[in-house]
């Protein structure tokens, strides 16, 4: 009896050397581990990913964890020591794919970089997932998610106009290269099956980042020195381009309208002053801009006259008018549109319990991605990657263990 290919995971029978800790690498290869890629993860000896230490934790196990490395096989190696660092490049010839996040500069001195690593085997991808990328004059600064933020001009846009720059509260920079790096890999093992040639993709925080300005750049570019000087500049809760394109008080909470001019006729209409699209203020974009004080305050006084803040999206998109509430994380939990859409996924651990976490974001019309995956042990799986991928004997893997090469506890 034969198996339908149909039935198979995406990416089933790729094998992916996962030599990353904290986000930006493991949230490339947590999207590769849930489409059905064997993932192995290299772990430092004692602790292993700096992010089982993290918070919260339920009986040792920490939640951010457990999002980002479900599913992975875990190998815990001193790779301080050169044998440890060979082991790892024996690896090298029985995997397709190998994704690292570490400083510019740290596989290379370990013999690990991509000129080495390719010449044992030339059908390898290897993703390097930085802050600065692995050329240009910044690769050797340390980076984080906020630095990121800072260099692609993110901060600048972000914040009241009057007060300083702000970083987005989340992971952007992070999860955004580990996004560019997941879909460069899905490319390279596309031209690999026509070519037979691996390839090195580099991925940098900041490109990535900086590649998601949709108008600042560009409108610069077009208008410096002139009269109508672009300059761009944090907004605070409004659209500088465009009005009315912002967060307005709501009875509740906060509501965000945006209107192009095909819209801003329903928008009169829902506020029941259809009269309004013939107001010297109100005519165009640029009147409404050069007057969103106060239209900002006829928007909030109409919305004050409602109960509740579904009554004023009703009232709105009744009218077809873009608009939608200001969720926090906690109530996105339980809005129909992220359970429907599977983006909230409840997920199982042995040693914290049932808990929910963001859903995988791209939706296939066969077949999704891997629900059911576990949270290894710090090194659970040792033993039977060295056996099954090396050849090792089980007096060469506890020889091993007992050198303290290779290490594993219950973390």
């Amino acid at each position: 009896m034969t198996t339908d290919p149909t039935d198979e995971p995406y990416l089933a029978g790729v094998r992916v050397l996962d030599l990353t800790q904290y986000l930006a690498g493991p949230s490339c290869t947590r999207l590769l581990v849930e489409l059905g890629a064997e993932v192995i993860k290299v772990e430092m000896s004692p602790w292993g990913d700096p992010t089982r230490a993290g918070v919260p934790r339920i009986n040792g196990r920490a939640g951010g964890f457990i999002q980002q490395n479900r599913g992975k096989r875990s190998l815990c190696v001193d790779l301080q020591r050169p044998e440890g660092v060979e082991l790892v490049k024996s690896l090298v010839a029985h995997v397709d794919v190998l994704v690292e996040n570490y400083s510019y500069g740290v596989m290379a001195r370990r013999g690990m970089d991509y000129e080495t690593l390719s010449a044992i085997n030339p059908r390898l991808i290897y993703a390097s997932v930085s802050g600065f990328g692995q050329t240009g004059p910044l690769r050797h600064k340390t980076c984080f998610d906020f630095i990121a933020q800072a260099y692609a001009g993110v901060m600048h846009m972000t914040g009241d106009p009057d007060g300083p720059p702000t970083f987005v509260g989340i992971g952007l920079g992070d999860t955004n290269a580990g996004l560019h790096a997941f879909a460069g890999v899905g490319y390279a093992l596309y031209r690999r099956d026509r070519t037979g040639r691996g390839a090195h993709i580099d991925v940098s925080m900041v490109d990535s980042l900086f590649h998601m300005q949709e108008t600042a750049v560009h409108a610069v570019s077009m208008t410096e020195g002139t009269e109508d000087e672009f300059i761009p500049l944090r907004q605070g809760r409004h659209y500088q381009p465009l009005s009315p394109a912002g967060s307005f008080k709501a009875p509740q909470g906060w509501i965000v309208i945006l209107c192009t001019q095909g819209q801003i006729d329903g928008l009169w209409a829902a506020l029941g002053q259809p009269e309004l699209a013939e107001h010297p203020h109100f005519r165009s974009n640029g009147a409404r801009l050069e007057h969103r004080d106060e239209l900002t305050a006829l928007i909030e006084a109409w919305m004050a006259t409602f109960a509740t803040d579904e009554a004023v999206l009703a009232a709105l998109e009744a009218k077809r008018v873009p608009c939608g509430p200001v969720l926090s994380p906690a109530e996105a939990l339980h809005h129909p549109y992220f359970i429907e859409r599977n983006m909230v996924r409840e997920v199982q651990d042995e040693r914290t319990g049932p808990f929910l976490v963001p859903g995988f974001p791209i939706k296939f019309s066969d077949r999704g991605p891997d629900p059911d995956l576990r949270t290894a042990k710090l090194g659970e799986h040792n033993g039977e990657i060295l056996r099954d991928l090396l050849g090792l004997d089980d007096a060469a893997i506890a020889a091993l263990e007992s050198d303290g090469l290779i290490y594993g506890r219950d973390r």
